[in-house]
């Protein structure tokens, strides 16, 4: 169990202010990662390398849920999808962020899908194998059948947040090793551990994570990339807590979104400061996006 990762992720409708525009709903969404590696930040290239086994059979449906709900599983034997929107389909199978997938057609930006995919018996080992970005990585040969998807890759300018400290350096603390967090956050399988992280209306809990995990929630969070220039290497529980309605709108020139009309605390961007000892700066850099250059609504099991 120490080497079993499970990462839990609660978000509503502040963390995915594009989606819910798109559908109209107020969304959950949880994200269940079973017999996941502990997360390693490989790099693209390293990914690559890894020879990904293949959906033996995937099962693409317009959601009739009726639910407001949105689940991505990584199950023993493949990936569960439940409600989910393209365009978040895309970005987990392609490791981007929102802002980073241009060209998808307003018809099929509002569509909702379940997905079940499964790897043949012979592939279950292999794929305990993989992490979770491994894993939703294997998307990417479904969405090019079933949605005649086709991409490339290109750089563009575009606007992101740099994670610096603060001044006065970070106000959470290292994780105990060895913690197993008896009282903390449990993971879909009721395991308690490190690497667990729970994010629901304005509060997010981290047990024993790193800057990368960190900022790939506030990436999903802004809908900008965030990078880690904090220099902070090890793992650290921490939690902040902001008005679950605040939500920023686009970058300005001072770094900060514009609030939300219902918002009447601090932004984010204070509490990160403030209860984090982290600061976000706005910039201008080369960013790889991903360019939709056909796809079409799913085809028929």
């Amino acid at each position: 169990m120490t080497e079993r990762v499970a990462f839990m992720l609660a978000l509503v409708k502040n963390m995915l202010p594009a989606v819910c525009e798109a559908v109209g709903l107020a969304v959950a969404v949880l994200f269940g990662l079973l017999y996941a590696t502990e997360i390693k930040g490989q790099t693209q290239a390293d990914d690559a390398a890894v020879k990904l086994p293949a959906f033996e059979v995937a099962s693409i449906k317009p959601d009739k849920s009726g639910t407001e709900m949105i689940m991505f599983r990584l199950t023993p034997d493949g990936i569960n999808v439940t409600n989910t929107p393209l365009k978040m389909l895309i970005q987990q199978a392609y490791g981007v962020e929102e802002n980073q997938v241009i060209g998808l057609p307003n018809g099929l930006s509002s569509e909702r899908y379940d997905v079940e995919a499964k790897v043949d018996s012979s592939d279950v080992a292999k794929l305990h194998d993989l992490d979770p970005h491994q894993r939703t990585r294997m998307l990417q040969p479904v969405l090019a059948e079933r949605f005649q998807l086709k991409v490339h890759r290109e750089t563009r300018d575009l606007p992101v947040y740099e994670l610096v400290l603060a001044k006065g350096g970070p106000k959470f603390h290292d994780a105990k090793p060895g913690d197993t967090y008896p009282n903390g956050i449990k993971g879909p399988d009721g395991h308690s551990g490190p690497g667990l992280m729970w994010l629901q209306d304005g509060r997010l809990t981290c047990q024993a994570v790193g800057m990368t995990e960190l900022t790939r929630i506030l990436s999903q969070r802004l809908g900008h990339n965030v990078l880690d220039k904090t220099g902070l290497t090890g793992k650290y529980d921490l939690a902040m807590e902001w008005p679950p309605e605040d939500r920023p709108g686009p970058m300005s020139e001072g770094g900060e979104g514009g609030n939300a009309a219902e918002s009447s605390g601090p932004s984010i961007f204070t509490v990160i400061q403030e209860q984090l000892g982290l600061k976000l700066e706005s910039h201008k850099t080369a960013v790889e996006v991903l360019v939709i250059d056909h796809v079409e609504a799913p085809s028929a099991n």
